[in-house]
Formats: C-alpha cells, structure tokens, sequence
C-alpha cells in the first residue's frame, strides 16, 4: 500500500479541499436532481388526471424503488472496491470490478423484471390500492420494469464511475434521461399530435425509454474506456465479484429491510384515503427536492473516503466527509426555511385540489425543520459505504424503520388520530435519530479498520 503523499495529493488549505469536494459533490447533487425529475415529471403531468393516477404512480414507484434493492448490492459494492483501486492506482483491478458488477446487474434486472410483470396487481392491491389505482398502477409497474435489466447497467455503470472520481458522465446521463422522458411521457400522457392520450402509461413509457436509452449510453461508455476504467468480459470472476457482493449485501440487506418497512409505512398513509396518499405523495416529491445536495455530498463522500483509505490516508478520508457534512448541512437548511415558508406553494405546484393542498403543506413544513439532520444521515451512510463499512447503516436504518417509524405511525394514525401530519411527525423523528446515530458512528472511527 502506498505511503501518504504530503504534496498536492493531499490539500489541507480549505479552498483547496472545497474545490476537490464540490467537484465531485456538484455534478452527483445535479444527477440526484434530474434522477428525481424523472418522478416530479411523471407525478405533475398525472397530476391533473386526478387522485386515483397520483395514488397508482406514486404506490408503482414504491415497488420500482423496492426492486432496486438488488441493484443496490452491486452498485454498493462496485462504488468501494473502484475507489479503493483508484486510490491504489490500479486501474486493471478497478475495470474487473467493473466487468464482474455489471453482468451481476443484468441478473438482478432480469429476475425484478420478472418478479413485477407477474405480481402487478397483486403488488398493488397489498398497498392498500383500489378500483382505479389497482389498474392503472399495475400497467405503471409492468411497463417501467420491462427495461430494469438495461437500467441496472445504468445504475451499476454509474456507481462504478463515481468510484472512480467521474460525476459528470453520470449527471451527461441523467441529463439525456430526462430529455427524453420528458418529450415522450409529455406527448403520450396528453396525446399530442398522432400519438393517444394513454394517461398513467403514457407517463411510464416515457421513463422506460428515459432508463432504456441511459443504461445503453453507459454500457457504450464503460466498452471505449473512461477515467481508467473499461469494460471487457473475460468470463466469470469469483473472486472479485464475492468481493463486491461482501461488501455490497449488507447494503442490499439494508435497502431490503428499509423497502419492506417502507411498504409497510405506505401501507398505513394508503390506509388514510386516496386524498391524504395523494397530498404524501406530492409532499415527498416536494421534499425530494432537498436531497439533491445530500446526495451530491453523500457520493462525494462515498468516493473520497474511499480514496483516502486506498492511498492509506485515514486523516484526508475523514477531514473529507466532515467537510461534505459541513456543505450539505448549510445547503440542506436552506431548502428547510423554503419549506417551511413556502409549503402551500410548493404543494400547488403538482395539484389544484384546495384540499390535497391543505393537507399536504403541514408535513412538508415538518419536515423543513429536520433537514440538517437528514444531511447528517445520508453523508455520513456515504461515508462508511465507501470505506466498506454497510453494516452500520444496515443496523441503524433497519432499527429506525422497524422499532420507530412503523410503530409509531401505527399509534400515530390508528390510536390518536393524528393522520398525516402524525405520519410526518414520526418520520421527521426517525430521521433526527437515524442522523445522530450515523454521525456518532462515523466519529468513532472503527470504519477506518474496514477491509474489502
């Protein structure tokens, strides 16, 4: 293992390690905003179709984000071994993970793709969906999911590049992504020119063909070679792809244990009325707005800390993610004080119902006040993912979905009658725990001792 470089390898001046952070973290926080725009497009142009059609995407999503779980252990392990590698300057390494993680990917998409088109229905109706929503949300699901091994490459090809210190072919990406979603979700939802108005699968089409085309631009990037990194197929590697798999299932397990909290959390929001579902869903699309820049700073840190450890820097690894903290905790409270003010306008953005208006404007307000707090937990869970440690986040955020959030939205909304402000009551509570937590881990420092 390389010795420490003392020189320009390892900047201690402020400005000097700002510039090194933003610009990884600018172009991931740019990537997470048009990754969401892709969900903010589809739920404002259903919007006006009604509360049945923002039930049927918003609860379709919900299984869309539960499949992902299977990518998550790949791109997970994929993102830790190639910023280990990069920082160790062995590129030939870094290009077999590359190799290994994306054929794991095309596996983990062809059996999601499987999975949904087979249980649509009986998906939706377990979320507490009816009448209308059951169908238009089991089309959603089975048309989004018939191009999830195409856009496991995407998933799993980007996480690679950002491992290897490249965010911007990612956020190039992104961007084609959501040009195109945009274009064809618009003319099939409202049916312009030739094309008919298919409403909620109009919507879907539109992201299928978004995934379809980014997940083939980035299999075309990784074969011509990018930042050290290039795809060939050499035949299976054991080895290195248990490597990305020891490190990447207890994220798996981490996403698998949230996800199935997750559904269980939404259950209960379904369970208060398509209207309250309604107002949630352009709530939580509202409040994704804020974690473009904890994402951004949740994969710098990610990528950094990795890097650190594989050059044998644990102070620059550190002094790094506590600076990505700083950034996000600053940007992240901005966007707190819009909620906060300006919920009512933020809401009417996506619905002209007066009441999913109401509704909805009190959680989002809720929420404004926590958002250090969830700049805390997913920068410091992208700080211990890139030093290998995915078995503290999985600990901390399986405990908080399953001993605090589900328990409590149960009481909140079955016992007291609090509804959906009770539901974002508690969720703002378990995010508040869940940042605490992740940062008094991260400060203990046992991550530093983590092999992959």
């Amino acid at each position: 293992m390389p010795s420490p470089d003392p020189g320009p390898e390892l900047p201690e001046n402020p400005w000097q390690r700002s510039r090194r952070v933003l610009r990884l973290a600018v172009p991931s926080a740019s990537e997470m905003l048009l990754g969401m725009l892709v969900g903010l497009v589809n739920t404002y142009l259903v919007g006006h179709l009604g509360s049945a059609s923002l039930t049927a995407v918003g609860l379709g999503s919900q299984w869309a984000m539960a499949a992902m779980v299977l990518f998550s252990a790949v791109g997970t392990g994929a993102t830790a071994l190639t910023a280990r590698m990069i920082g160790a300057s062995d590129h030939v390494g870094a290009s077999r993970v590359v190799g290994q993680a994306l054929a794991i990917a095309v596996v983990c998409g062809l059996l999601s793709t499987l999975l949904l088109v087979a249980f649509a229905e009986p998906a939706m109706l377990l979320m507490g969906a009816h009448g209308e929503a059951v169908t238009q949300g089991a089309t959603y699901l089975r048309i989004i999911s018939l191009v999830f091994p195409v856009s496991a490459l995407m998933f799993v090809g980007n996480a690679c590049l950002r491992g290897a210190g490249d965010t911007r072919t990612p956020l190039l990406v992104m961007a084609i992504v959501n040009v195109i979603n945009v274009v064809i979700a618009w003319v099939l939802v409202e049916g312009i020119g030739p094309f008919p108005a298919l409403g909620v699968a109009g919507a879907a089409w539109g992201s299928a063909a978004g995934r379809l085309a980014g997940g083939l631009l980035v299999l075309a990037l990784l074969l011509g070679g990018r930042v050290g990194l290039r795809l060939r197929w050499r035949g299976p590697d054991r080895e290195m792809a248990w490597r990305i798999l020891r490190v990447g299932l207890p994220a798996s397990l981490d996403q698998l244990i949230f996800r199935l909290g997750m559904l269980v959390w939404v259950r209960m929001v379904a369970s208060l009325g398509t209207v309250a579902y309604a107002a949630h869903q352009i709530a939580l699309n509202g409040e994704s707005i804020s974690f473009m820049p904890g994402w951004g700073f949740a994969m710098a840190a990610t990528t950094l800390v990795g890097q650190g450890l594989g050059a044998g820097d644990h102070v620059r690894a550190e002094k790094d993610a506590m600076f990505c903290f700083g950034i996000a905790a600053a940007f992240m409270s901005v966007m707190g004080i819009i909620f906060v003010v300006a919920a009512p306008q933020i809401i009417g953005l996506f619905t002209s119902e007066a009441e999913v208006v109401a509704m909805g404007s009190t959680p989002l307000r809720l929420i404004g006040v926590v958002q250090p707090l969830l700049a805390a937990m997913m920068v410091f869970s992208g700080g211990l993912r890139g030093a290998g440690d995915t078995l503290t986040p999985m600990l901390v955020n399986g405990a908080a979905i399953w001993l605090l959030r589900v328990p409590l939205t149960l009481l909140a909304t079955s016992w007291l009658g609090w509804g959906l402000t009770g539901v974002w009551l508690v969720m703002a509570l378990d995010l508040t725990v869940r940042g605490v937590v992740l940062f008094w881990q991260f400060r203990g420092g046992r991550w530093k001792m983590v092999q992959v």
